[in-house]
């Protein structure tokens, strides 16, 4: 019994060995290692890495608004300035008889 236990022991060993190798390799096998380390996987986060991602898009938020008031701004700015243009054509053409 022992002369066949030893080399099925270590054949097993032999191609289970080459076969945990293999599947460490593939995205099956490192999902199941993340798991074991408690590592987070790709696309997860953790608290402080998602209270970041939270701040990040809330200043982006804050920036498109600014942006929308700039261009706000700017269509006042140019209304004026065709306001002025007007005023000072007005003034430059003779009186209307």
């Amino acid at each position: 019994m022992e002369d066949v236990l030893i080399p099925l022991v270590a054949i097993l060993t032999i191609f289970g060995g080459g076969t945990l190798v293999l599947l460490s390799l593939t995205p099956v096998g490192k999902a199941l290692a993340a798991r074991i380390l408690k590592k987070p996987l790709p696309g997860e986060f953790d608290e402080d890495t998602a209270e970041a991602v939270h701040e990040l898009r809330r200043e982006v938020d804050e920036l498109r608004h600014f942006e929308q008031q700039v261009n706000e701004l700017g269509e006042r700015v140019d209304f004026l300035e065709r306001l002025v243009a007007q005023h000072r054509e007005a003034e430059r053409l003779p009186p209307a008889r």
